[in-house]
């Protein structure tokens, strides 16, 4: 493959288009579906028996998705090459008792889902989005992509000391946004509007998981607009670069020495711990069913699995121009130089010696720099799903990312050349 250019605009309006179309993971999965099926992939369902033919396939549950390539001829011992991610984002989420209000205002109870920024939540004009359960067992997505609603902040008159003492959020009384007036609690008023809105009749609707979301578009931003924000990165990035670059690889025509994945999860700002989650069953599920398909063995099932290696791509932490010194001195991450390798000797990341090879080979081939990050010693680091996935399937893993700025923030920062990068090592690491 050769050299990708510095910056492909056409694959970071991309991204800005995904972002923009996948407020939730369950619209997360349904977007990258639809990629994946121009590129000849079909959905096949967990209750059907399945075939064990070449070509490209996925399985859909909630918000995760699988999808891998069967190359022509492939024995059923062959090695797997996945590229992890996640769909989930740090945000506002719906209670099971949507409405609520005081003193002329109508509000929406809300609980907070992950480690979201609060402040970032404050005075933003949010969109209302997620899947709606019906009577009849079917789902329906949903999206209210306009200002809906909004958690004001108190005015600085009222809070004299916050510039002294800073601003200090309680989760439950502080953040509960407002829709409309009229504070006359009536149950089922937010589903009904819903209903409307989906254009369902009314009582069709009886579940839903819904989250919110900021309605400002993604944007170039900078002098030379070498950079983008926009929501959701943390690790929508990934989904989108990996979904890219299975696509690309499925479409190649190239001889695969591995069978190429992508297995996106939910839940993992949370601790990946549920049915959709990377520390839930659905990726052993699905490979092993893939092997067995193929007529394959659990002999065949232990030896792919031994030769299968993990990309766990999320984002990481650019070097902060007003904070440098909450890095480790001599690891600085910069945004547009490339995607970085994520290092954790406490295992919090997966990656050791013979993963970073493995990266360095993928990253030399595409002909792209890397770069590593290590979280300074006197602060906790973060984890992903990385060692996850080591651990409950026992496969190689190594964590990988991109550098951004105000991760878990309602609007997030990185630069222009790192996503179309990432993408390209990520083609690199499917097709060696």
């Amino acid at each position: 493959m050769s050299a990708p250019s510095r910056f492909d605009r056409g694959h970071t309006d991309d991204l800005m288009t995904f972002l923009s179309a996948s407020p939730t993971p369950y619209h997360a999965v349904a977007s990258a579906a639809e990629r994946l099926e121009k590129a000849g992939f079909r959905q096949v369902s967990e209750t059907d028996a399945w075939e064990g033919t070449s070509g490209g396939k996925y399985v859909l549950r909630g918000g995760a998705i699988v999808a891998w390539y069967v190359p022509e001829g492939a024995a059923a011992h062959t090695p797997f090459r996945i590229v992890g991610a996640h769909t989930d984002s740090p945000n506002l989420r719906v209670k099971p008792r949507p409405d609520t209000g005081a003193h002329g205002w109508r509000q929406v109870a809300v609980e907070i889902y992950g480690g979201p920024l609060m402040n970032s939540w404050l005075d933003r004009d949010l969109g209302l989005a997620g899947r709606l359960s019906l009577r009849d067992g079917s789902t329906r997505l949903v999206n209210v992509d306009r200002p809906l609603l909004r958690v004001p902040q108190l005015a600085i008159h009222m809070d004299r000391n916050v510039t002294a003492d800073g601003l200090k959020l309680d989760k439950q009384r502080h953040l509960q946004p407002v829709w409309g007036l009229d504070d006359t609690v009536r149950d089922g008023d937010l589903i009904a509007f819903l209903e409307d809105e989906a254009g369902l009749a009314r009582g069709e609707v009886t579940g839903w998981d819904l989250m919110t979301h900021s309605v400002e578009p993604p944007a170039y931003l900078g002098r030379d607009r070498e950079l983008v924000a926009g929501p959701r990165m943390d690790n929508l990035l990934s989904v989108h670069a990996g979904t890219a670059a299975l696509a690309a690889v499925a479409t190649s025509g190239a001889d695969l020495p591995y069978i190429p994945v992508l297995a996106a999860f939910d839940h993992e700002e949370t601790g990946s711990q549920s049915d959709t989650g990377a520390d839930g069953p659905l990726l052993g599920g699905v490979l092993e069913r893939s092997v067995f398909a193929r007529g394959g063995s659990y002999e065949d099932r232990a030896r792919a699995f031994a030769g299968t290696v993990c990309l766990s791509s999320d984002t990481g932490h650019a070097v902060h121009p007003n904070y440098a010194e909450r890095h480790d001195p001599t690891h600085h991450p910069r945004v547009n130089g490339g995607p970085i390798l994520k290092v954790n000797v406490n295992n919090r990341y997966a990656t050791d010696g013979s993963g970073r090879a493995v990266f360095a080979a993928a990253c030399e081939k595409a002909g792209i720099p890397f770069q590593t990050f290590v979280s300074n010693n006197s602060m906790p680091c973060g984890t992903t799903i990385g060692p996850i996935t080591a651990a409950r399937h026992g496969i190689s893993t190594v964590d990988i990312g991109v550098a951004i700025l105000s991760m878990h923030s309602a609007r997030e920062l990185c630069g222009t050349e790192d996503p179309h990068l990432l993408a390209n090592a990520l083609v690199a690491f499917l097709q060696p």
